[in-house]
């Protein structure tokens, strides 16, 4: 149970490579489709995001944080998971094609542009798993100057794109508990990043997700 729990980053991330192969895998046998040439676009750049992290997912697979964590990594990565599957996997309830989809691949890569610069600012400090280090800091640099958790409203963007484009009855349900979910681990994580020096302080001017709004 102990090396599942660990490894349970890594079973995600091969439950969502699957999935979205499977769309990519769709859209190119029914290539004729115009909406399905825009859900191949769509996929195979949730594909290469799956991929483009695969090392964060495999450096957040070699322990398990419970202190700080709580356990929402599961609840996250399970409601994740079950949301990319069943946009994927599921047929959409409308494969009409209209030309405003074009414009959904741009946003979808914007907000995984968002979440990856988060990463790559934040560095080493970043983590799949709620966990700070001896020498955590505040960085305050890159999307940091505008809210407390980029990565978290690109991951939140991405999915209600991805989803919308795909959307059938179980996909809009699945997210319905992903977003959620992904308020309360904003919380829990915030729990451990108070005890910083100056956390506190840059909360104070910063919103979390929405500039003016939360």
């Amino acid at each position: 149970m102990h090396w599942i729990l660990r490894k349970y980053p890594l079973v995600i991330l091969g439950v969502c490579v699957a999935a979205t192969a499977t769309a990519v895998l769709r859209g190119v046998l029914d290539w004729s489709n115009p909406w399905q040439r825009v859900a191949v676009v769509l996929a195979g750049l949730h594909l290469l995001w799956l991929l483009l992290e695969t090392w964060t997912t495999v450096r957040s697979s070699t322990s398990t944080e419970t202190a700080t964590d709580r356990g929402t990594i599961y609840v996250y990565a399970t409601a994740r998971a079950a949301t990319v599957a069943a946009a994927c996997l599921l047929p959409a309830d409308n494969q009409t094609y209209h030309p405003w989809m074009l414009a959904v691949p741009v946003v979808f890569a914007a907000a995984v542009a968002v979440r990856l610069s988060a990463i790559r600012t934040l560095g080493r400090f970043y983590s799949h798993r709620v966990r700070a280090l001896d020498d955590h800091r505040i960085v305050r640099t890159g999307p940091y100057r505008w809210v407390r958790h980029p990565a978290y409203l690109g991951m939140a963007l991405a999915h209600v794109v991805f989803v919308l484009f795909f959307l059938n009855t179980v996909s809009a349900a699945a997210l319905m508990v992903l977003l959620p979910t992904l308020v309360v681990r904003i919380l829990v994580e915030e729990r451990m990043l108070l005890r910083l020096p100056g956390y506190s302080d840059y909360a104070a001017s910063h919103r979390r997700i929405i500039p003016w709004v939360w």
